[in-house]
């Protein structure tokens, strides 16, 4: 997106040239960088941009020309009228040269973004690079708000990412307990998909959308915060959904870790702060994502987070012990992939002994988690063991996950040269193809680089199409 559009807009109402400088002159960019002006953004209030352009020397009139308002809307702008409408947003940055992130806006065909969500990539747009490093600052100040009460990583404010509005549909005229667990529910039942196909990020973004629509609905306080706690794992579901189906999910972990700490639910803080790491891990930040894991202990522990509140989270839910070792055997991730193996090691140790898996799912999750930090360390066979169970007990009931556990476990047997090295990796490859999930795809480039690493011919042939089959989640 390029800075400044007054010659556009001047040239298209048709000023002469001449003319344009004292119509509406350009605005420096310098001025969108400027601390006070970012959190004002990041707020969406309009009034006090204007009134920092107003400064800057930019007349009522000439702001009107730009952002193709009428003098009158801009006054009523100032005088302190709310700007709410997301197409008035999005044409303010235009007609402004704002970039859309810094007030959390997601864009359309008409602006800096294509239809798929994609950059064009000319001159003066925002590098795609540098948005997902904003995006994950925005992640981790709303982890450390959710969970200390207040920012304490290098992004001074906090822009909550917007998401897309639902339709019509008809509310409750009032909530009872059964609509929550209706919530909870649906949840349940898409997780259970997810796990199965993969992906799903479309479905759980509109339950997401769908029942947001419910915190206006009137209830009983303890309705309503039920309802926090229920909307805040639903969001997480959805995020991790986008990051398996290879879209960014951080809009969706950033409104449950609000939705959490609303509800004051330590659980909910510390599940969403295990996500959202978790997506951070193996996606090359290992060290923002160990800043999530800590932060989320921290509201494990129930944590005072600022003295205005004096209530502290709620740590009673009989799921904290297995959300902590699920936090502990991250964070072993991140210590290795960041090589720490030392702290990497008593991660793991104090996750092996805490966690007491409390179903078959999570006993094969744990088993996967600990197989993959020991690859990391280069352990090779105490790895191999804890793939192989996995494997095995997510079978037919997990195939998302045990899609996870076999590419692992094809990887170790191709990498110590074992016989069975080739079958498992051709097993693999066709195992991911089965789902939907860009996740999965990706997964299979490790496996990839280590088949290339063998001489055969049915080696390369395989990485050929590990290779093919990842490119699919490039």
């Amino acid at each position: 997106m390029s800075y400044g559009h007054a010659d556009k807009l001047a040239g298209l109402a048709g000023i002469p040239a001449t003319d344009r400088e004292k119509s509406a002159p350009a605005i420096d960019p310098a001025l969108y960088r400027r601390e006070d002006v970012r959190r004002i953004m990041a707020e969406r209030d309009i009034g006090a941009l204007y009134r920092v352009l107003k400064d800057a020397g930019i007349t009522q009139r000439q702001i009107a020309e730009l952002t193709r308002q009428s003098q009158s809307e801009v006054s009523e702008i100032l005088k302190g009228r709310r700007v709410r409408d997301v197409t008035v947003l999005e044409r303010i940055c235009d007609g402004l040269g704002i970039p859309c992130e810094l007030m959390g806006l997601s864009y359309g065909q008409s602006s800096a973004r294509s239809e798929d969500g994609a950059y064009p990539g000319a001159e003066g747009d925002p590098d795609p690079e540098v948005e997902d490093e904003m995006r994950r600052r925005v992640l981790l100040a709303a982890t450390s708000l959710a969970a200390l009460g207040r920012v304490v990583t290098s992004l001074g404010e906090l822009a909550e990412l917007a998401l897309p509005q639902t339709g019509d549909e008809p509310l409750p005229s009032r909530l009872e307990m059964s609509h929550v667990q209706a919530v909870e529910a649906v949840t349940q039942r898409l997780r259970a998909m997810a796990r199965q196909y993969g992906g799903q990020a479309e479905v759980f973004g509109a339950a997401a959308k769908c029942y947001m629509r419910w915190m206006g609905v009137p209830a009983t306080d303890a309705v309503e915060a039920r309802l926090s706690c229920a909307l805040a794992e639903l969001h997480t579901e959805a995020g991790w959904a986008c990051y398996d189906s290879g879209v960014d999910g951080k809009g969706y972990f950033t409104r449950a870790l609000r939705l959490a700490g609303e509800g004051r639910d330590g659980y909910g803080i510390g599940n969403t702060a295990w996500h959202a790491g978790a997506s951070l891990v193996r996606s090359g930040h290992p060290n923002d994502a160990l800043k999530c894991f800590q932060l989320g202990q921290l509201s494990l522990a129930g944590f005072q987070p600022a003295k205005s509140k004096p209530a502290t989270f709620r740590t009673d839910d009989p799921r904290v012990p297995t959300i902590s070792a699920r936090l502990d055997m991250s964070s072993a991730a991140a210590y290795a992939l960041m090589d720490h193996p030392e702290q990497a090691r008593r991660a793991l140790a104090d996750a092996q002994e805490s966690w007491q898996p409390c179903n078959v799912y999570e006993s094969a999750d744990k088993d996967l988690n600990a197989a993959r930090i020991q690859a990391d360390l280069g352990r090779f066979d105490t790895a191999e063991p804890f793939a192989a169970t996995a494997a095995r007990t997510f079978g037919e009931a997990n195939r998302r996950d045990g899609a996870t556990a076999v590419v692992v476990l094809a990887e170790l047997h191709v990498r110590t040269g074992e016989p069975r090295g080739l079958q498992l990796a051709h097993h693999a490859v066709v195992t991911v193809t089965k789902l939907s999930s860009v996740r999965a795809c990706r997964q299979l480039e490790p496996l990839a680089v280590a088949l290339e690493a063998r001489r055969s011919s049915d080696a390369q042939e395989l990485a050929r199409m590990a290779r093919q089959v990842a490119a699919t989640g490039a």
